[in-house]
């Protein structure tokens, strides 16, 4: 291997000096803006009422000649919360001027939950009787039942798979996808239904061996099943064949566990003349 040679002028690499970013020159506090106290206070005064401001908090540099005064928001039900009132200043000029005033909250301030949309926001057991809630046409969980997987997108043919539904006397117009139906079973094994909730760890043996389970049909069929055991926390449910109760169909008392038999009958024998006798 033939080593690199040096002509005149050239340099190493720890000869070169290191290449580092600029720095960025942090914003002085402007003497007017800072001094402005007064100034950010009737600012905060015009648009409340006045008892709503409180003492002052200090200020914090935003960049060069513009800074946000805070103060201490006194208004009930506002605990945590602060003004903050944003002053700049034009450069070669003695004018401040106020850009914007806002409440913001702080730490351990009570601040609404992030909003959801409506949609998100429904639950198992929020519909009450006469509620509907319609299925967009989109909706990755249904698919026509004629053509499984292939969901027209036209609106008209959408129209045109009703008629045919109808006409042919399908009964239903669409059917569960298979996202749609991985998303149930994924659910439902999840659920109190499945192997993990706390009534099918005690269980003494699972669904799968139950008498009271019937059985479904269908893809789900080596998975699921439906409790009809009327003395069951699941009945009428679906549970998975690893789920699990203590109203199993063999289940059985241990000999301890056995109610213990009555004693026999005792005749009371005395008459009303034996006891007038005592």
């Amino acid at each position: 291997m033939i080593a690199p040679t040096l002509t005149s002028g050239s340099s190493t690499a720890e000869d070169a000096a290191p290449v580092t970013a600029p720095r960025q020159r942090r914003a002085r506090a402007d003497a007017a803006l800072v001094a402005a106290v007064e100034l950010a206070r009737e600012a905060v005064v015009a648009q409340t009422e006045g008892d709503d401001v409180g003492e002052h908090q200090g200020h914090v540099v935003e960049g060069e000649r513009l800074l946000t005064h805070r103060f201490a928001c006194t208004r009930r039900g506002y605990g945590g919360w602060h003004w903050e009132v944003t002053l700049a200043r034009a450069p070669r000029q003695k004018v401040v001027t106020v850009d914007e005033v806002v409440l913001v909250p702080g730490e351990g301030a009570i601040v609404a939950p992030e909003w959801l949309p409506y949609r998100e926001r429904l639950q198992p057991g929020d519909l009450s009787p006469g509620d509907l809630l319609p299925v967009p046409d989109e909706d990755p969980r249904l698919v026509p039942c004629w053509s499984y997987g292939d969901d027209p997108l036209d609106s008209d043919d959408r129209a045109q798979v009703r008629e045919v539904a109808g006409d042919l006397g399908l009964g239903r117009v669409r059917t569960l996808s298979r996202e749609g139906r991985d998303a149930a079973a994924e659910r439902w094994y999840d659920g109190d239904g499945g192997p993990a909730s706390p009534l099918a760890k005690a269980a003494p043996a699972s669904c799968g061996s139950c008498g009271f389970l019937v059985r479904l049909a269908g893809p789900l069929a080596g998975t699921f099943g439906v409790c009809a055991n009327g003395d069951a926390n699941d009945d009428g449910r679906v549970v998975s064949l690893d789920h699990g109760c203590g109203a199993h169909s063999e289940a059985s008392l241990g000999k301890r566990a056995q109610p213990q038999p009555l004693p026999d009958h005792v005749w009371d024998t005395l008459s009303q003349d034996d006891l007038e006798r005592f």
